[in-house]
């Protein structure tokens, strides 16, 4: 085997290695978010339902939240990310393992926002 195909062969084997690396980083990445998410969500619900005018205090402890955590954290924290995260506890019950809600995250996390457009339309 000539020394450049013996160098190509070691390159393809190298990135290879570094693309799959990199597609688990990503699938274990996606999948701690979905589980993250998730918990929000349910730390939101369990909230509110402490509280006594339900759909006020719901949205009160929202905006909050969102303030506070994009202070903290920066984007992605807008209450309307975090009523999504609320739904996605309500959708989706813990019996859900998190790769199975991670597979298809996207799939979703659309399905989620739909839910909140057509109760939006409704309200």
């Amino acid at each position: 085997m000539s020394k450049d195909l013996q160098n190509k062969v070691l390159f393809q084997q190298v990135v290879e290695l570094l693309q799959n690396a990199r597609q688990q980083v990503l699938r274990t990445v996606n999948s701690t978010m979905v589980y993250t998410y998730f918990e929000i969500g349910r730390i939101i619900v369990e909230e509110e339902q402490s509280g006594k005018d339900r759909a006020e205090y719901g949205k009160q402890i929202l905006k909050g939240l969102s303030k506070q955590l994009t202070n903290e954290f920066g984007k992605g924290f807008s209450v309307d990310n975090l009523q999504n995260m609320r739904k996605l506890y309500l959708v989706y019950s813990i019996s859900e393992t998190v790769s199975s809600i991670s597979k298809d995250a996207h799939q979703k996390y659309e399905t989620v926002s739909s839910i909140s457009k057509n109760q939006d339309r409704i309200e």
